[in-house]
Parts: structure tokens; sequence; C-alpha cells
């Protein structure tokens, strides 16, 4: 029925083209009136390619992206190919018909028995062949119409490749920002934390070696012993903050459980996940949660934060949901980070901050 409407449709489209472009042949050559006799012609035109995508999603199954709109080349282009295998189709469909009538009259010699074996066994091979011949020919051309139409009514697959290659570009120029902007936070927190804690440290040690007073000695040296416990809690920090070892040891859950543990504000996780994870989908979870806490903590002035974690088939769903006062920045160095680390594993960051609040910070990551 489908492959029927579409001989009419065919018909239809040809004789658009025939009258209306006659019609406007000479407005579309003067290139003052070219562009609203080009309109009209597009107008009409929509019109039948949008009778063909629906012909195509009622009676083939096709589903098209309602968002993409093709350019008036591709429509113009899809519907002289349309009309041509319509009309073609139309001559199979009627050389079917010419075959059937002919089998028929073949019947009818055989039962009043006027056909010899001969005749009758070279107009079965005759027709079989013929038969044989006008099936491929309506597979193919039924074939070349669902391919046009693809092209016409989503993106073709070239477009599909630059658009790849323009979103794997994009991944990889953030990844690259990510990794710079990491490596200046943790020279940053090596440089105006650890750093000048060894040298207090070393100063410290300096003035004790330098006291002629036992006791003097004795309290600079508890007090260089206090620093030197600081200096390797704050050196755990930094280190957990470049990569948290529990990830490799005790799982996601429990490293999340770590930030928990350091977090200022009452932080409640939620951890949904019944099947093993991929480690880079475990690492980046955990980054966009760390990420989020901690700039939750810092400038929200939230009093509480909630953590969603859950597998749902084969993606992961990370949520940071915060009672501050809102206004983070997407483009801010730490959550552009997040998107690049985000992107690099085919995911997809979402950021809702208005101002007032509240800020949610919601990740989705692929684990096939």
């Amino acid at each position: 029925m489908g492959v029927l409407l579409g001989c009419a449709t065919a018909l239809l489209g040809s004789l658009y083209f025939l009258v209306v472009g006659a019609a406007l042949g000479p407005f579309l050559l003067w290139p003052r009136t070219r562009p609203d006799a080009l309109r009209i012609l597009m107008a009409g035109a929509r019109r039948l390619t949008a009778l063909e995508r629906i012909r195509r999603s009622v009676f083939f199954g096709d589903r098209f992206p309602e968002h993409y709109k093709a350019s008036d080349q591709k429509i113009l282009r899809y519907l002289a190919v349309r009309c041509y295998t319509g009309l073609l189709c139309a001559v199979v469909i009627g050389l079917l018909g010419f075959g059937a009538v002919l089998a028929g009259l073949l019947v009818n010699g055989v039962a009043r028995g006027s056909l010899g074996w001969d005749e009758l066994l070279t107009q079965v091979v005759l027709g079989s062949v013929l038969l044989f011949l006008d099936v491929q020919g309506l597979y193919s051309l039924a074939a070349l119409d669902t391919r046009t139409a693809r092209e016409c009514f989503g993106p073709s697959e070239r477009e599909l490749l630059q658009q790849r290659i323009d979103e794997l570009a994009a991944s990889r120029a953030a990844v690259v920002q990510a990794v710079d902007v990491e490596r200046r936070r943790i020279e940053r927190d090596l440089h105006d934390g650890v750093q000048q804690r060894l040298v207090a440290l070393a100063m410290l040690l300096g003035r004790a070696r330098r006291s002629r007073d036992p006791e003097r000695a004795d309290a600079l040296l508890l007090q260089a012993h206090e620093e030197s416990q600081g200096v390797l809690t704050e050196l755990r920090e930094v280190a957990w903050r470049v990569y948290p070892s529990a990830l490799d040891s005790l799982g996601l859950q429990e490293a999340l459980g770590g930030v928990a543990e350091r977090c200022s504000i009452p932080l409640r996780i939620a951890f949904e996940v019944g099947a093993p994870l991929p480690k880079p989908v475990e690492t980046a979870a955990y980054f966009v949660v760390s990420e989020a806490v901690t700039n939750a903590a810092k400038h929200s002035s939230a009093t509480a934060i909630e953590v969603r974690v859950a597998l749902t088939g084969a993606r992961l769903a990370v949520r940071v949901e915060d009672n501050g006062k809102g206004g983070a920045d997407p483009a801010g160095s730490g959550l552009a980070g997040l998107r690049g680390r985000v992107a690099a594993l085919d995911g997809a960051l979402h950021i809702d901050s208005p101002l007032g609040g509240p800020t949610t910070i919601s990740a989705e990551l692929p684990c096939a």
C-alpha cells in the first residue's frame, strides 16, 4: 500500500514541477524576481516532502529527528529522485500486473489444451525470468527510496561523520584544557599550601638547632613536629584531590564516603549502583561529585548537600544538589574542567544554578 501511494505522490510531484515550474520559470530566470519565485516553489515542495515524510512514517515505520530541517537544495534533489523512482516503480508494478494477466491467459490455454508442452515450457521460463527482474527492480527502487528519504529527513552519513569529528575535536581541546587547569591547581595547592608549611617547618628546625636553651629547643621541636603532621595531612589532601587511592582499592562508593567525611557541610549520598562500573566512569563520577561538593562548601553558603548516583541501563546518572545561593558560573575553570572530563567519555554535564539557588549539577556517563 505504501509503495502504491508512493507512485501516486511521485505523479503528484511530477505534475507540480511541470505546472508550477513552467509558470515560475521566467521569474526564476530573472534575478530580481528569483527570490520570491523560489520561495513560492519551495513552499509547495516542502508540503510534498511533508506528505512523503508522513507516508514513510505510517507505512514503513521510519522515525526521523523532529528538529532537523533540510536545506532547499536537499529537498529539491529528494523530490527529483522521488519523482523518478516513483514513476519507474509504477512502470514496474504495471509490468507485474501485465505479467499476471499473461499468466492467467497461459493457465487458461493449458486448461483448454491449446498449448503444447514445448511452448508452455518456453513461456514459463521466460515469465520466471521477467518476474525475477521485476521483483529485483521493485526491491532496488524501494531501497533507493528509503535511502534518499533518510538523507533528506535526517542528517546524512557525511553530516553525522562531520558532526562526530567536530565533537571529538571539541572534546580533545576540552580535555587538554582541563589537564592544564588541573596542573595549575595542583601547582597552586603545593606552592600556597604545602611549600609554605615546609618553609615554616624548616625555619622551626633551624631555630631549634641554633637555640642554646634546652627548654626553648624542646618547645620548637614540639611545634615543628605538629607542623610536620599538618604538612602530611595537607599533602594527603592534595594527593586525594589529584586521584583518590580509594577508587582502586575500595570502589566509588567508599571514595564518595571519603568526600562526605571531609566535607564541612552535612552531605547525604544515595548510591544506587548494582553492577561494576568501568574505571574511567568511576573516576569521572568521583570528580564530578568532589568538585561540585567543594564548590558548594566554598562559595554557595549552603547548609545541606544531596548526592545521588544511580545506574540506569547502560548510563550512570550523577546528581549533586545544594540549597545554597546559586549563581554558579558554568564557564568557571572548575566546572569547565568537569565538562571536558565528562565529554571525553561521550557524556553530558548539566548545570542549573539560578540566583537564589538551588544549584543542581548532573552528569550522564555511558558505561558501555
